[in-house]
């Protein structure tokens, strides 16, 4: 959602709020809501802002609506330097850089289009302790500028890796003796049976067609979540929430 080539835009307070712990030097200036100055949420970030020496702009809600493009911004929006979207490569050089009895816990969504359940599934994947975010880097949805405010801070604390090639990922992963995951409606075990105390990747495709074959194909195991009869589906996010704190569970349990 960025307007130009060389900059993003990150919106809403705790979005804002993330961004000034982590990477304050990224920011290339601030825009607030003009009335909203000495709003208790607001007037901290401000406070952080000047502090860090950064241009603010008080505006009108007309043009941060227009900013936005109609996202909810919460009258705080900034103009930040793009990260380059981490690949393959900075995946391998995660798993190298770590000791080899590590245990691991990724997230692998295959074909989810909608930045809005790109976001709340990081913001899930946050809270879990993940690892890291698995997509593709084609047929998928990436980081807008959407995907990080539904995230809530997820996106700066979760590595987020756009890869080339999934399926090889996948064999890169179990090569590691990382389990591989996935999760489907049709499968005959429940995630209660899977194997989430070791070092596993949850994988999960679309709402509408589910993993690819080839992915489904690289999964160690197949388990579902129970639910009612006559529901097809759970929203991805919601779904991945699920499974994510099974995996939790599990390894607590321990």
């Amino acid at each position: 959602m960025s307007h130009k080539k060389n900059r993003e835009l990150v919106f809403g307070v705790n979005s804002v709020t993330s961004y000034l712990e982590v990477s304050p030097e990224r920011i290339l200036q601030a825009f607030v809501l003009k009335g909203r100055e000495d709003d208790k949420r607001i007037a901290p970030l401000l406070n952080r802002l000047y502090d860090n020496g950064l241009s603010v702009q008080l505006c009108q809600k007309r043009f941060l609506d227009e900013k936005t493009e109609g996202a909810v911004h919460q009258g705080i929006v900034l103009e930040v330097r793009p990260y380059e979207i981490a690949d393959e490569h900075d995946l391998e050089a995660l798993l190298d850089g770590q000791p080899k009895d590590r245990e691991w816990l990724f997230l692998v969504l295959d074909g989810v289009t909608d930045p809005h359940n790109i976001g709340a599934a990081l913001r899930s994947a946050w809270a879990a302790g993940c690892d890291g975010m698995i997509v593709p880097r084609d047929r998928s949805a990436t980081l807008t500028a959407t995907a990080r405010k539904i995230a809530s801070g997820g996106a700066d604390h979760v590595p987020f890796f756009a890869v080339t090639n999934l399926a090889r990922v996948l064999d890169l992963l179990k090569d590691r003796f990382i389990t591989i995951v996935g999760l489907d409606g049709a499968a005959e075990d429940f995630i209660y049976s899977a194997p989430f105390t070791a070092s596993c990747a949850l994988v999960m495709g679309s709402e509408e067609s589910g993993m690819r074959r080839l992915t489904r194909d690289k999964c160690d195991r197949i388990v579902k979540i129970p639910m009612a009869e006559g529901v097809e589906s759970l929203n991805v996010s919601v779904a991945a929430g699920i499974a994510l704190f099974e995996a939790v569970r599990q390894r607590r349990a321990v």
